[in-house]
């Protein structure tokens, strides 16, 4: 996409420059009315003055000449181009057929394809699409796909097999460019299709089933004849609308919404309905990674760790009034027939730049024919390969795409048939440079081949815009409130910026957002276990409430807290893919704001606090702790050989045995395994929580490798009397601290917020 304004020369009127006035009582009168001997008396002043004209007039002359010259070289440039941009003229009339001669498929016929672009072997997610029922799978290669390229039951058109259809557009198609879909597009409405999903082949249909997500039928038997939810047309100024809000990720935006909307993050106040059944464009929403420009992608991304963006499977699909338009891709997209026109993609601007282009241009087209795009729940799951985006290849839509949108909707035509606006329209985006005089020449291709391959242009119907819009009464008003799920992307708030609380739990959310959090209630969770959840949850990538007493309605599950290091392992391989797990008890508070330092690679426990972690004498103690030690040494002697040899060295003193609360500790995903092996070792023994896991932690490394990020904490046996002044926000935990109300909760609430002011939201 060509990103500059053109340039209108000045005309030589502005740029005319006045001569200087000499006004007539410059010169003081002379006292002799003798004119000889005034002009004797006076000859030096009056050489002067003539010198002084003439020099002005030669700098004047030179310096106006020199502007015309300029003006004239501009205006000439100018002319040049102009007249160099021909307006196509095509006989509709006369366009001879283009049949399929050169491929196996000649016969082959069917309405419902899957097109994708190929550079690479077949991936898993293409092999899934190939086995969608009642859906043919069209790959289109380019110069960076492999020779052999084959998947079983999917029909793969390489260079030379597009090169010999006959088609127009092969002539202006890149080698190397997925636009080349262009051609599969063709040859699919040549053998059949009524429609195209517009696919990529890194996503994978949720269910593998595209009829259960979109609405493939639009009429017949089997088309869901329902209303269906519209934005509102009430504010004429509203040209562009993120449809991620709507679907529960206020802070994420798609690839081709200007920059300036990204902090238009409110939900709408009411929307509108529609009839179903001309939704010709029907535009899906990704999970995993949905379809997001560079500048999210680096300003939002932490380190290495993929997107697993998820988006609300229950919202209602949304439609488009004329008026509003909504950013379009080519990878999970569905074309009805009545706008097959609308799927060529441009191949004189960037490859990132084209299908959202595109997506803004058809959508104008499509109001000519009263259709409108609507936006589905996720319909596919996209997987993040972690992969450099490329900014240059975008910046043209950051600068130009609002620019478009505004032209676009202010756009009309006097054509009396489709095919002649969307030819007009091309040629006027090229004068205004959104792209070059050969989308010109492939847009008149474009339509010719959609003719030639038997193709007929849809009706023009009626245009919204230029009539009165329909006030919404009271009754046309529908209201939705999207779920705002949650999200470590946030990067605006309801004002448009980043305020420091919001950043904080930005910062915090990334951080442990693939952090796992157990925690142990040994109170009321009927009082206690939302709240929990309510506090911590926003931080943790889940919080996972164990109890005595497990609780269906609550999701609090059974555990036991004398062993309850054996209910580990089956929560960790439930959440394979989490970095770590934080354990915590119910009697113990946890600053979170205050582990940001600490080394999640490393393990994290109490180990420094002395009245948390002591040794204690067997001889002269109860018969509990030798009964304990007993079972310690038991376990030691079958240990793998690291882990005996790591608590041997650990364990200076066979002569004691190691006590620890144990109210809250961090395993990272190295350790893992071999916390499950030692758990496994244990078995049936009736070794007690607190002897247990200083036991697993001396095993799985040495005390001095343990992070000292819990070195700091607050822990006292009993809590003083004023609990206020023995909480502090400057420490990573506090212990103890118990909640057993709401109401106590709401005091802790109060408490923490000297650390995290947004609690108070809660509160």
């Amino acid at each position: 996409m060509l990103v500059q304004d053109r340039i209108s020369p000045k005309s030589a009127e502005t740029q005319k420059r006045n001569l200087p006035i000499l006004h007539p009582n410059r010169f003081s009168e002379s006292k002799n009315l003798d004119f000889s001997t005034w002009v004797s008396e006076n000859l030096y002043k009056i050489l002067t003055i003539l010198f002084l004209i003439a020099t002005i007039a030669a700098l004047f002359f030179l310096r106006n000449s020199g502007d015309t010259a300029t003006l004239l070289c501009l205006q000439s440039q100018q002319s040049k181009h102009l007249q160099s941009l021909q307006f196509p003229q095509i006989n509709w009339n006369s366009i001879p057929p283009i049949s399929d001669k050169s491929t196996p498929f000649s016969n082959f016929r069917s309405e419902k394809w899957i097109i994708v672009s190929v550079s690479d072997y077949p991936s898993d997610s293409l092999r899934n699409l190939a086995k969608i029922r009642g859906w043919q799978v069209l790959a289109v290669g380019n110069s960076k796909t492999p020779k052999d390229w084959s998947l079983k039951g999917t029909i793969f058109l390489s260079l030379e097999l597009q090169a010999n259809l006959g088609f127009r557009v092969v002539d202006y198609l890149p080698y190397d460019s997925y636009v080349r879909k262009t051609v599969g597009y063709l040859f699919a409405i040549q053998h059949g299709a009524k429609k195209i999903f517009d696919a990529d082949d890194r996503g994978e249909v949720i269910d593998n089933d595209i009829g259960k997500h979109f609405d493939v039928e639009l009429v017949g038997e089997s088309a869901r004849q329902e209303v269906i939810l519209q934005y509102s047309h009430e504010n004429p100024n509203r040209t562009v609308v993120n449809p991620y809000i709507h679907f529960g990720q206020r802070s994420v935006w798609p690839r081709g919404l200007p920059l300036e909307n990204v902090g238009e993050i409110g939900h709408e106040e009411f929307y509108t309905e529609v009839f179903g059944g001309k939704q010709f464009i029907q535009q899906g929403i990704s999970n995993g990674l949905p379809d997001v420009d560079s500048v999210f992608y680096f300003t939002r991304k932490s380190g290495l760790e993929a997107f697993d963006i998820r988006f609300d499977e229950r919202a209602q699909k949304v439609a488009m009034p004329q008026g509003i338009m909504v950013p379009l891709n080519s990878f999970n997209t569905i074309y009805q027939s009545s706008a097959f026109w609308g799927l060529m993609l441009p191949v004189s601007i960037s490859t990132m730049a084209s299908d959202v282009l595109r997506g803004y241009w058809a959508q104008r087209l499509l109001w000519e024919i009263g259709g409108y795009v609507v936006v589905y729940p996720p319909t596919v799951h996209r997987y993040d390969k972690i992969e450099a985006y490329p900014f240059s290849e975008e910046k043209d839509l950051h600068v130009n795409v609002g620019r478009l949108i505004k032209f676009l909707i202010a756009w009309r035509s006097g054509k009396h048939r489709l095919f002649e606006k969307i030819l007009e329209l091309s040629y006027v985006m090229a004068e205004e440079g959104f792209w070059t005089e050969k989308d010109v020449k492939f847009t008149a291709a474009w339509l010719q081949d959609l003719l030639a391959v038997g193709y007929q242009q849809p009706r023009l119907m009626s245009f919204e815009l230029d009539r009165p819009r329909a006030q919404i009464g009271h009754g046309d008003r529908k209201e939705f409130i999207p779920r705002k799920l949650p999200s470590v992307h946030l990067g605006v708030e309801e004002i448009g910026t980043v305020n420091y609380e919001i950043g904080n739990l930005i910062r915090w959310r990334k951080n442990f957002g693939n952090v796992v959090l157990i925690m142990f209630c040994s109170g009321p969770v009927e009082h206690t276990a939302l709240e929990w959840r309510l506090l911590y949850g926003r931080i943790f990538k889940t919080v996972i409430i164990l109890s005595e007493q497990k609780n269906v309605d609550l999701a609090v599950e059974e555990g036991q807290l004398d062993h309850v290091y054996k209910h580990l392992p089956e929560l960790f391989a439930r959440y394979s893919s989490a970095e770590g797990f934080l354990f915590l008890q119910d009697n113990t508070i946890l600053n979170y704001w205050n582990l940001l330092q600490a080394d999640k690679l490393k393990l994290w426990i109490t180990d420094k606090v002395s009245k948390s972690w002591t040794a204690v004498p067997i001889d002269g103690n109860s018969d509990w702790f030798k009964q304990q030690a007993e079972l310690v040494e038991k376990v030691v002697s079958t240990m793998p050989v690291h882990l005996q040899v790591n608590y041997k060295e650990s364990m200076k003193n066979d002569q004691s045995l190691t006590i620890c609360n144990s109210e809250v500790f961090y395993i990272p995903r190295k350790f893992v395994a071999d916390f499950s092996d030692l758990v496994n070792l244990v078995g049936d023994l009736n070794i007690h929580h607190k002897v247990a896991i200083p036991l697993f932690f001396m095993a799985m490394d040495s005390p001095q490798n343990f992070d000292s990020v819990f070195n700091a904490m607050i822990y006292e046996q009993k809590p003083p009397t004023n609990s206020s002044t023995f909480y502090s926000a400057e420490v990573p935990a506090i212990h103890p601290w118990n909640v057993a109300s709401e109401q106590e909760f709401i005091k802790l609430i109060r408490i923490m917020a000297a650390g995290d002011p947004l609690l108070m939201e809660l509160a």
